[in-house]
């Protein structure tokens, strides 16, 4: 049995490039958006750094080789995804957030819909922006919810043109695009047959930048992320082709689920790369700080610990991510419980590990002169989005156990 984290030649080179293309340009997004007053202006203010990256090949390299892109899968991601949000979390997860918004097209696109939308992201110029369209205000864990639940509340209907749809969404990265007038590219999941049950009606129609009826209500004071855009918008009778319609009438319920499979493993490596810069910032603290005593406090025992404990809990999120990713790149049994365990794991563990390292820091990691105090307003957000962990991710493992001819040992012999 061979078990072996060693990287290839080339992810040791993508990790490399990622690490310093995240020092030399992620590390301008906190002063470029510090003092701008709205989540728009903060937004617009990311868009250099986010066009470099793209020039830098990141999203063509994320995109997978099957789609006309340089991706060879979620390990390849995970690596980048660390690098990334070891130093700015904003940029990142717009970049990330468009392989979300693409991946209805990934699963279930007609070699049409794939060559006509996926084209702009392929380019190393611009600043394309996908986005999957899928919570809407009230809540969204039970999308699927069947009556007497409302479950998607967004609708769909047949007209001359092709379909009109209704919506109003909210929580949706970079939804309304650069300039209000939407993504690039939007999959919105609406109810197309309000009289089936939801894994008949519910399906995912593609909506191209520019779209008549779309319309910002709000763009959402987040607590972190400041400088990701997650707006409220509406779509009032906003009509595209027929063919828009991604894959089959009324199959959104599978879409949905597959297309937040893969990224739940993704969101506990965001955790180890938050986790990780708040380490290395507590670390040289606790190594030239005396604070007011004879001795660097890293002499104390309380602080030795605190600091061993943190850094554990990284190297165990880390690992569990990559055997997620990994697990999930060959298809294996057991594949989507290693990432729900990635997920809920490495997001729980940033928040209390973050605020852990804050007690060594002391009282000054509560200024926001100090990074430490955006970080866990950055980390508190994993445990709620891509599937909150209580409403979503947890109730999906709740369902693997519960299955008669669930074994607990095959997940974890499965990678």
């Amino acid at each position: 049995m061979a078990i072996d984290f060693t990287f290839s030649p080339n992810q040791r080179e993508l990790q490399r490039h990622a690490r310093s293309v995240a020092r030399e340009v992620l590390s301008q997004v906190p002063g470029a958006i510090r003092h701008l007053a709205t989540p728009s202006e903060r937004f617009l203010a990311t868009r250099p750094m986010y066009e470099q990256v793209i020039r830098e090949g990141f999203l063509r390299r994320l995109i997978p080789m099957p789609f006309g892109g340089e991706g060879t899968g979620l390990l390849d991601m995970a690596i980048v995804a660390e690098e990334f949000h070891a130093v700015d979390c904003n940029v990142s997860l717009t970049m990330f957030a468009n392989i979300l918004g693409l991946a209805p097209i990934f699963i279930a696109g007609s070699p049409e819909q794939q060559r006509r939308f996926i084209a702009p992201f392929l380019s190393t110029e611009g600043a394309p922006l996908a986005a999957l369209a899928n919570s809407e205000p009230g809540g969204s864990a039970n999308f699927a919810s069947p009556a007497p639940g409302a479950g998607v509340r967004s609708t769909a209907r047949r007209v001359d043109e092709g379909w009109c749809i209704d919506a109003e969404k909210q929580w949706v990265s970079s939804a309304t695009g650069w300039d209000g007038t939407g993504a690039d590219l939007l999959c919105v999941v609406c109810r197309t047959d309000p009289q089936a049950p939801p894994d008949q009606s519910i399906s995912v129609i593609a909506v191209p930048r520019g779209a008549q009826g779309l319309s910002t209500v709000r763009d959402l004071e987040s607590m972190g992320h400041r400088g990701h855009l997650v707006p409220r918008f509406r779509l009032s009778s906003v009509t595209v082709a027929e063919d828009n319609l991604v894959g089959r009438l009324g199959a959104g319920q599978e879409i949905i689920e597959g297309s937040f499979a893969g990224t739940a493993a993704l969101v506990g490596i965001m955790g180890v790369g938050l986790m990780r810069a708040a380490f290395d910032f507590a670390l040289r603290f606790a190594k030239t700080e005396h604070r007011g005593g004879p001795v660097p406090i890293i002499e104390h025992q309380a602080v030795g610990y605190a600091l061993a404990d943190a850094k554990t809990t990284i190297e165990a999120a880390r690992y569990l991510g990559w055997k997620a990713c990994q697990a999930m790149d060959q298809q294996l049994p057991g594949a989507l419980e290693l990432a729900l365990h990635s997920k809920i794991f490495g997001s729980e563990s940033a928040v209390r590990v973050i605020t852990d390292l804050m007690r060594v820091v002391g009282i000054d990691s509560y200024d926001q002169a100090l990074p430490l105090a955006g970080w866990l307003q950055d980390a508190i957000a994993l445990p709620l989005f891509d599937g909150g962990n209580m409403g979503v991710r947890r109730r999906q493992l709740h369902q693997i156990l519960r299955e008669r001819a669930y074994d607990p040992l095959h997940a974890p012999a499965s990678a």
